[in-house]
């Protein structure tokens, strides 16, 4: 079976389709046929060596977290899934694993059945962001009409799930996007949105009482100035340096700063599809066909595109078992 590997750190040029044997499965695995794998920014931080630390520096190593496909074979323990069965969900270590293969070996603990009416792409891009969102919201304790919050990168993949399920929260919540995701964030909920390319967000007069900072571009020390006494700021992709140090700070200071690290779960995921199943939409920008995955890697890591790029298998790969 086909599957992307590399065996170095380093930007999309280190990244090469490889042969590799069909995964044979544990009792309590389940062995799924890939027909899409959505791209995260996590992806490249490992790729280009940012969390090394956790990552490991052993390679070969696989790349991709969040896919849908269908069950090829169950292990002998698995009772809630069958072969046959659409399903999507995250490999188990995502430092160590990689989804963009053919062919997956999982733990029937990190898959969930496909809602049938979405497709293969939507489902794939629903478990990383959609659990970094719940998580950002569960942070955020108790919000209500008065607050306000500011949603900074507010139309990628997070932003999506986040504003959707911010929304019967009722709280004032400022979108900050780029001018042609404009009617994205207002359609999913956003009560004011502010064009980055028009106007700068620190030089408004407003000050929060939340602020996510989605695209990771403004950062804690700006955040500050625009922020109430008491207030969060949530950073749901860290430097490994910001985390132990936003711990420290948030002693001193009533201007918390807090990092989100999020896995996907059974709640998380149980609330996602309800959400899902009552109308929470989910945007592919634009799906790649698996020869094309360098090219679906440098489109997504510049950024600026709404909701999810997914790099989609068709039906003529092949693989050697």
């Amino acid at each position: 079976m086909k599957a992307i590997t590399y065996h170095q750190f380093g930007n999309t040029d280190v990244l090469q389709t490889v042969e590799e044997s069909l995964p044979t499965i544990q009792a309590n695995q389940v062995l799924i046929k890939v027909k899409a794998v959505s791209i995260n920014p996590l992806d490249w931080k490992i790729r280009k060596g940012e969390m090394k630390l956790m990552s490991g520096s052993k390679f070969p190593k696989h790349t991709g977290v969040d896919f849908a496909g269908i069950i090829e074979e169950t292990g002998a323990s698995v009772t809630r899934f069958q072969k046959g069965d659409e399903v999507f969900g995250v490999v188990k270590n995502t430092m160590k694993e990689g989804a963009l293969t053919e062919y997956i070996a999982v733990p029937a603990t990190t898959i969930w059945q496909k809602p049938s009416h979405i497709t293969y792409a939507q489902a794939a891009s629903i478990a990383v962001v959609g659990a970094a969102a719940i998580t950002a919201i569960q942070k955020m304790g108790n919000i209500n009409a008065q607050s306000n919050i500011l949603v900074n990168g507010a139309t990628g993949g997070v932003g999506m799930f986040l504003l959707q399920l911010l929304t019967p929260r009722a709280a004032s919540i400022t979108a900050v996007t780029s001018t042609h995701a404009m009617d994205f964030a207002k359609k999913w909920g956003a009560n004011i949105v502010v064009d980055y390319t028009k106007q700068h967000v620190l030089q408004q007069k407003n000050n929060y009482d939340i602020i996510i900072d989605l695209s990771g571009k403004m950062g804690y020390a700006n955040a500050r100035k625009i922020m109430k006494p008491q207030s969060l700021f949530l950073n749901p992709v860290p430097k490994p340096i910001e985390i132990p140090a936003s711990l420290i700070k948030n002693v001193f200071t009533g201007k918390k700063h807090v990092v989100i690290l999020s896995n996907p779960s059974s709640k998380n995921m149980d609330m996602l599809l309800n959400a899902i199943n009552t109308g929470l939409q989910i945007e592919v920008n634009k799906t790649f066909p698996f020869a094309q995955y360098k090219e679906a890697y440098l489109y997504a890591e510049k950024g600026g595109y709404t909701g999810k790029v997914v790099i989609e298998f068709n039906e003529a790969s092949t693989h050697n078992s």
